[in-house]
């Protein structure tokens, strides 16, 4: 297919360069020059403008940091909507409010388009591996359409609903996440206090009632998980700075929602703490080296 790829950074590189290697005719604009360079070193057609990475494409992906880029990218001067062919299906995997992913879903639909939001979870890891999880929302014609280009990129791809539903399910997912990060992390700075093994708590808590993905497949202790984050100085696959991004929007949509968030909050919190503190551009696991070092953390 021919692909216009918008957003070539630590996500949207990856991504396009696994659509290259599944045999798509892939163009990409992004505002670094260096990103270009890249894109079309592995093969790809770097463009100069968004109009020109969509104007002839089958296809149209989006991979930008927050709404604000989403609806001045589809809605602008030049953006998606003017510029893209009106056959042309459009993927926006950022993630961003639902607010934004339905409002501009809705616009794309009056202007004839069919329209997904299919953030992804998986990380820089995933996106390299082509092990992404696309939660979509849209149209069934749409999920159907998008499924050969979604499976070049990810492992796991499930159809959440309707236009929103997928930044719904992936708020809904990192607010799972960036909590039960911090209460992994606080068990295991505590076990260490008390002169308990990280390797045996692991071996318990693992195969018992804690057990969760934050601990068994990314331990943010040293140690028990080789493979993860904190066994190679917290190398981001997550930035910290990206964690508390989703859980902020996952407060505003909370509030907007009327749903209480409380946990949300003070995981929100924490995660500006650690921020503030200059670890932001770490993997957000490095929350244990946080707390384990910290003699006090208030959120008062």
């Amino acid at each position: 297919m021919r692909i216009g790829f918008i957003g070539l950074g630590n996500m949207g590189g990856p991504m396009a360069a696994l659509l290259l290697k599944a045999g798509h005719n892939v163009t990409g604009f992004d505002l670094a020059q260096a990103a270009l360079g890249k894109l079309a070193a592995g093969g790809g057609k770097a463009a100069a403008s968004v109009a020109a990475a969509c104007r002839d494409a089958e296809l149209v992906v989006t991979m930008l940091p927050a709404g604000k880029q989403v609806d001045a990218v589809y809605r602008g001067a030049g953006g998606v909507l003017a510029s893209a062919p009106k056959s042309a299906l459009l993927i926006d995997s950022s993630t961003i409010d639902v607010t934004t992913a339905r409002d501009v879903a809705a616009a794309a639909a009056k202007r004839g388009f069919d329209m997904l939001d299919a953030p992804v979870s998986g990380g820089v890891a995933g996106a390299t591996a082509g092990a992404l999880t696309f939660m979509v929302g849209g149209s069934e014609a749409g999920f159907a359409r998008a499924q050969p280009v979604l499976q070049a990129m990810g492992k796991t791809i499930v159809h959440a609903g309707a236009a929103g539903t997928g930044q719904a399910a992936k708020i809904c997912n990192n607010l799972i996440l960036g909590i039960s990060m911090i209460a992994v992390s606080e068990a295991f700075a505590l076990a260490d206090k008390l002169g308990l093994d990280r390797q045996k708590l692991f071996d318990i808590a693992s195969k018992s009632s804690g057990q969760c993905w934050s601990m068994t497949s990314y331990c943010p202790a040293p140690g028990p998980v080789p493979a993860a984050a904190s066994n190679r100085d917290y190398q981001a696959g997550f930035t910290a700075d990206m964690m508390l991004k989703d859980l902020r929007l996952a407060q505003e949509t909370a509030r907007m929602a009327g749903s209480p968030s409380p946990l949300g909050q003070d995981a929100a919190e924490l995660y500006q703490k650690l921020t503030a503190a200059g670890l932001g551009a770490k993997d957000f696991s490095v929350m244990y080296r946080f707390i384990a070092n910290a003699s006090d953390i208030s959120l008062k």
